[in-house]
């Protein structure tokens, strides 16, 4: 059953790649468009990442799909993701603290769930985490940009390469 999984999850991160070569758009367009959204993968605000993505890409007139795409890429690491928002909300205490101190045992189970429209559990529990996320998402997605741009880069080139061979034209290199 493992394997069918890990299989199954292979063939759907080759199928998101491969869309994301696709896209007709400029390398740095799609670059961005996925560095956003991969960013956007790591904020705690669940349900609105996508969104979110999008708007920020549409923002910086990135590729919209691109961060779509790179927000459906970041979701792979969902198992994770308690542990990711976990340290990402310490790494927020670390910040709000002074002197820095990292946040003592902290059990959400205790909270219920008309609590969690309540300023104070934002102020203590979702600002921190927001602020972890901007520091763990914010390296990452910059990374993110510039891997994607050489591979983006290097396989319209490719494309472009191959239609023009399939044209008959030829293309020199300088």
């Amino acid at each position: 059953m493992a394997m069918f999984s890990l299989k199954r999850l292979k063939a759907w991160l080759r199928q998101e790649a491969h869309r994301l070569m696709r896209l007709h758009d400029t390398p740095h367009a799609i670059a961005g468009g996925a560095a956003i959204g991969i960013f956007f993968g790591f904020t705690p605000f669940i349900g609105l990442k996508t969104l979110l993505g999008i708007g920020a890409a549409w923002g910086f007139r990135c590729s919209k799909v691109a961060a779509a795409i790179g927000v459906a890429l970041h979701d792979v690491i969902i198992p994770f993701m308690p542990v990711v928002l976990r340290f990402e909300y310490g790494v927020g205490v670390w910040l709000l603290s002074h002197p820095h101190h990292w946040p003592e045992h902290f059990k959400i189970d205790h909270l219920h769930i008309h609590q969690w429209l309540h300023w104070d559990v934002f102020v203590e529990l979702i600002w921190p985490t927001f602020l972890g996320s901007l520091l763990v998402g914010l390296p990452i997605a910059a990374i993110s940009f510039w891997v994607l741009l050489g591979i983006v880069t290097r396989a319209q080139a490719r494309r472009l390469e191959g239609d023009a061979a399939a044209l008959g034209i030829d293309i020199e290199e300088k």
